[in-house]
């Protein structure tokens, strides 16, 4: 680290614990702003058309470039400055939101949500590597970093509340305006009570490089989330063959080059390696199951959206409670055996929701989840802290980087995975069991998907409509059962390789000198 930083070992005082609430705000925003689209959409459509596959690049597009330029604007942040490039990214995210709350056609929303992805992944680096740069003191920085993953949770977490809140107040206009006063304060904040930091040795970086880990990135998570939805396989399997070819191309050009994009070479590190895989495995599990739960609360219980919000919000507090407890648990237990504890917890909480019933299920269904979601705590806040503590310091903002394109990039896994084997035993079930005399629109509509069958039920006498709905719910919630199921296994490997990969880290999260060269 350069002599911009501050000094190493420095215990943080009161400035730099408000500089934290200065990244903390971005973080939780920009995860936000990943689903509160979801509860616009229906009035969004009305207001600028957009065909079908319009309205599914204006939700994706954003989580497409996130996901795809995380790695590069951590490793460009290590090179200009944490800070500077997260003014940077906050100046243009609130711009980019007051045009796009103000875009009435539906080409250019796809080209500002477009924007508003690169300007986030510009951020969240840019936040993690300037609390390693802040927090010097091990203790503090474990206590910092379970803040800045709290505040993710409650961004995932107060999405949905959010954005029924606005739609219900004001329109879906102000789901980009929300953005705005919070960006304003990180351009007040940051120079005001952040560090510079940046490694001043540090070359030009490698724009082929950069080119290739985005056509590595974006076929993947196009593919995977594709594979949900495709009637046929062949487009998504190659599409991600291609994002794979390019994903070899980019490793094999980074072990040639002198200062690589991505420095490859940390995967060697049992403790990066061990980590970043238990941290996809747990947003793996969760990604998909946390779409189904949200779509059963609104579609099988009947609840408004603002309402399915708020059942969201006593697991997200306790996600935030726990993530705040783990870096202080772990100076006493393993950071291994915690996250393994937690994804065990887990388990449980996925198996509750495997005995969710079609009728009378909410209170058994937000058992489950209030016991699944916090659980995930320990792993959002003590891997990023392994992986970006087992990095050298002028690789921070690469390794942070990876830590949330582990988290982005699982969440999409997730929903694609875990999400198409839902939707596979609610076809299955739901084909079979339509009433007679559904006109065909209808039926069509009703076998591919619960929504389609609550749409259908709306044009319907009041008889045949409830006849239809009733083994449509049973069928989506059949399919939640085997999800949950299905997640429970990937947690239960997860807590696996927690003990496996991880057991070599002593308490307080910082390997000892003979456990990092066993490690390495």
């Amino acid at each position: 680290m350069s002599s911009e930083s501050i000094d190493s070992g420095r215990r943080a005082g009161p400035k730099l614990w408000l500089g934290l609430v200065v990244l903390a705000l971005p973080a939780m925003l920009l995860f936000m702003m990943l689903t509160i689209l979801f509860l616009a959409i229906p009035q969004m459509a009305v207001d600028l058309e957009p065909s079908n596959t319009q309205i599914l690049w204006i939700i994706d597009i954003y989580g497409f470039l996130m996901a795809g330029l995380l790695v590069t604007m951590g490793t460009l942040g290590d090179r200009i400055g944490h800070r500077r490039l997260l003014m940077a990214g906050a100046a243009t995210f609130a711009v980019v939101s007051l045009i796009a709350a103000n875009t009435t056609d539906p080409g250019l929303m796809i080209l500002w949500r477009a924007v508003l992805g690169v300007a986030a992944a510009t951020q969240m680096p840019a936040t993690l590597g300037l609390i390693f740069a802040t927090f010097t003191d091990p203790r503090q920085r474990g206590i910092a970093v379970g803040v800045w993953a709290g505040g993710i949770s409650v961004g995932t977490g107060v999405g949905p509340v959010l954005g029924g809140a606005l739609l219900e107040a004001f329109s879906w206009r102000a789901a980009f305006l929300v953005a705005v006063p919070v960006m304003v304060v990180v351009l007040i904040g940051a120079p005001l009570l952040l560090p510079k930091n940046r490694n001043p040795a540090a070359g030009r970086p490698d724009l082929f490089s950069v080119v290739l880990s985005l056509a590595t990135l974006l076929p993947i998570v196009y593919g995977v989330k594709e594979l949900s939805k495709a009637q046929a396989l062949a487009l998504p399997l190659v599409s991600i063959a291609i994002g794979l070819a390019f994903g070899a191309w980019f490793v094999a050009r980074q072990l040639r080059l002198p200062e690589p994009l991505l420095d490859v070479r940390l995967f060697a590190n049992k403790t990066i390696s061990g980590a970043l895989g238990v941290f996809l495995l747990a947003a793996i599990a969760l990604g998909g199951v946390y779409l189904l739960f949200t779509q059963h609360l609104q579609l099988v219980e009947g609840l408004s959206p603002l309402q399915a919000g708020l059942w969201v919000l006593p697991a997200a507090a306790l996600l935030v409670v726990v993530s705040t407890l783990s870096p202080i648990l772990v100076r006493r237990i393993r950071p291994g055996f915690l996250i393994a504890a937690g994804l065990a917890v887990q388990v449980i909480g996925y198996l509750m929701l495997t005995q969710v019933g079609s009728t009378g299920g909410l209170p058994l269904l937000v058992a489950g989840f209030m016991v699944l979601y916090p659980a995930v705590a320990p792993s959002m806040a003590l891997t990023t802290d392994l992986v970006v503590g087992s990095a050298p310091p002028q690789k921070a903002g690469a390794a942070s980087g990876l830590a949330t394109t582990c988290s982005d990039l699982g969440i999409s896994l997730g929903i694609a995975i875990i999400g198409s084997i839902g939707a596979a035993v609610y076809r299955a079930q739901a084909g079979g069991a339509l009433p007679a005399g559904l006109p065909p629109e209808a039926a069509a509509a009703s076998r591919d998907s619960l929504g389609g069958a609550v749409s259908a039920a709306q044009g319907l006498p009041a008889d045949l409509g409830t006849a239809l709905l009733a083994p449509a719910r049973e069928a989506f919630t059949s399919g939640l059962n085997v999800a949950a199921g299905t997640s429970a296994v990937i947690a239960a490997a997860a807590a696996i390789l927690a003990v496996v990969m991880l057991r070599h880290v002593p308490p307080t999260g910082r390997p000892t000198a003979a456990a990092e060269q066993s490690a390495s």
